[in-house]
């Protein structure tokens, strides 16, 4: 995440059908596959200690992981003991190189559109997603289907960019009149579709406002565990200055939820 809009989400769920065609251009995915978390794994993302964190148990816990990119942490639930993993992702190529990297039978991938996903009623303990929600259309509709997805006291941890980092219809720093770094959050209570430009032209994504978000959870029967929102710790500035710059402003938003 050495810049603002690099952050390397799981973004082969990037909007359904609808909204993916600029994903299958080859330098989307050559772009995606140099990002520091996808060449380093869990340790490449900086917030994977606060995601850590928010994760319950997972030992001989099946496991969904949607928006599952390369695989990395579905491989890493197995290792953490987790009876089985099933992993979902838009693009093909996605699942070709999860597929290449996993050999461990218990770990499943799937192509999987998640505007459209549906999931066996009590069929997962836990479902796992990493920066891939803001590209659902649909929100509520996936988070009700997550609910029945999950057996009774189940658990959803998700990451997401957070609502102030998307609000704006051209996220970029801008300057104060003291030159320091400011984020503009025009039109935060403006919801809908946002167009941005990574790796691939007009990639799209879908704003929210934090209260959105969280009020769609409760409405399904989910009960709020934990919130944070993520910023780099003093430790992780002094590895990577560059990371400091997320101090100004909050880029992921990090939940967990539990199925009641």
């Amino acid at each position: 995440m050495h810049r603002a809009r690099n952050h390397g989400s799981s973004i082969a769920t990037l909007g359904g059908e609808h909204g993916a065609e600029h994903l299958r251009h080859p330098d989307f995915f050559a772009g995606y596959s140099r990002l520091p978390r996808q060449v380093h794994g869990l340790d490449g993302a900086p917030e994977w200690l606060a995601i850590r964190a928010m994760l319950p148990n997972v030992v001989d816990k099946r496991v969904a992981d949607l928006g599952c990119g390369f695989g990395w942490a579905s491989r890493w639930f197995r290792e953490q003991g987790a009876a089985s993993v099933t992993g979902f992702d838009l693009l093909q190529n996605m699942i070709e190189r999860a597929k290449a990297a996993t050999s461990d039978p218990a770990i499943a991938y799937r192509i999987a559109d998640l505007d459209t996903l549906n999931l066996p009623a009590a069929a997962f303990d836990l479902v796992y997603s990493a920066l891939a929600f803001h590209y659902v259309a649909e929100f509520d509709r996936l988070i009700r289907m997550i609910h029945k997805a999950l057996a009774p006291g189940g658990d959803l941890v998700f990451t997401i960019e957070h609502p102030i980092f998307m609000a704006t219809a051209h996220p970029h720093w801008l300057l104060d009149e003291d030159g320091r770094k400011t984020w503009p959050v025009n039109g935060y209570s403006v919801e809908g579709e946002r167009r941005t430009d990574w790796f691939a032209k007009g990639v799209l994504k879908h704003h929210r406002m934090l209260a959105t978000t969280l009020n769609t959870l409760i409405g399904a029967g989910f009960a709020l565990r934990r919130i944070e929102e993520f910023a780099p710790t003093p430790a992780q500035i002094a590895e990577m200055p560059a990371l400091a710059e997320e101090l100004e402003r909050p880029m992921m938003l990090l939940v967990a939820a539990r199925r009641i």
